[in-house]
């Protein structure tokens, strides 16, 4: 049984989601930020952290990126599809969007490779560990429920 998600489950999601984010951004600053300053708004300023305009940006792409997973992830509309299918869709929506920034908000320059390249790669690096650390936490859970149930039986077979 699924327990029901409140706004608090959403929130939580997204400034989890903008904490770690914040966290990264501020790692690639203090590595790239001088190199990068006269190329991206994003390292604007240098290895000092990121601008207040940046951080705004990227906490909108949290709430952003938790309503897509609570789109794809609770029935709302896809009730049918696949759950691989669903990250899937759910992946590419995310780059999107992110692109969409990208570009509107000129984190980096658009018309060379290797920012991109770099995105695609630290974006491939945060989804593979993600996806870790969520394939760890459901064996675990699988692994508690499973137990739980072999007390339940067991519980169950003293009383006939």
């Amino acid at each position: 049984m699924e327990e029901r998600k409140t706004i608090f489950d959403y929130l939580a999601q997204a400034l989890t989601l903008f904490g770690l984010t914040t966290v990264i951004l501020n790692i690639f600053c203090l590595l790239f930020g001088e190199s990068a300053k006269n190329l991206s708004a994003m390292f604007a300023l240098g290895n000092q952290g990121l601008p207040t305009g940046i951080c705004f940006q990227f906490l909108l792409i949290s709430f952003l990126i938790a309503g897509i997973r609570i789109l794809f992830f609770t029935d709302v509309l896809f009730k049918t599809m696949a759950i691989w299918l669903r990250t899937l869709c759910m992946l590419a929506a995310v780059i999107m969007i992110i692109a969409a920034f990208a570009v509107t908000f000129h984190w980096f320059p658009a018309d060379m490779w290797q920012p991109w390249a770099m995105f695609f790669v630290c974006f491939g690096i945060s989804f593979g560990g993600s996806y870790l650390v969520m394939a760890i936490k459901e064996k675990i859970e699988n692994q508690q429920m499973e137990s739980a149930l072999k007390r339940l039986k067991k519980k169950e077979g003293q009383k006939s």
